[in-house]
């Protein structure tokens, strides 16, 4: 299956799934960081342009623990659906020329977040 369609399953699923209580939901975690997807699973150097600025609209969109906390759980639930290159995963923040404090990766502990 190819990374995209296997993105497009899970966010049918997340939608689903989702139960926060934060303002933030993760059909919105995934919209944002939907342009890194290919970049994480087979990229190299810098992400694309797109990529960044999903980031940086996540990041800017989650303000509260909450918020934070559901991205966290969104993206750690995503990244263990898609094989993506963990030191361009954890490189991401920085590439992009932003601080979260959030890992994007299938073994985030999200309740340290926030």
């Amino acid at each position: 299956m190819k990374p995209s369609s296997a993105f497009s399953a899970l966010v049918l699923l997340m939608l689903l799934v989702s139960a926060s209580e934060a303002a933030i939901s993760c059909s919105d975690v995934i919209k944002d960081l939907k342009p890194c997807v290919s970049y994480l699973v087979s990229g190299s150097g810098k992400p694309p342009g797109a990529c960044c600025s999903g980031a940086k609209a996540l990041a800017s969109a989650v303000s509260t623990s909450e918020d934070k906390k559901a991205a966290c759980n969104c993206i750690k639930s995503t990244a263990k659906s898609i094989k993506m290159n963990s030191q361009l995963a954890k490189a991401l923040p920085g590439n992009c020329g932003i601080n979260v404090p959030i890992n994007v990766s299938p073994d985030a502990d999200c309740s340290k977040v926030g």
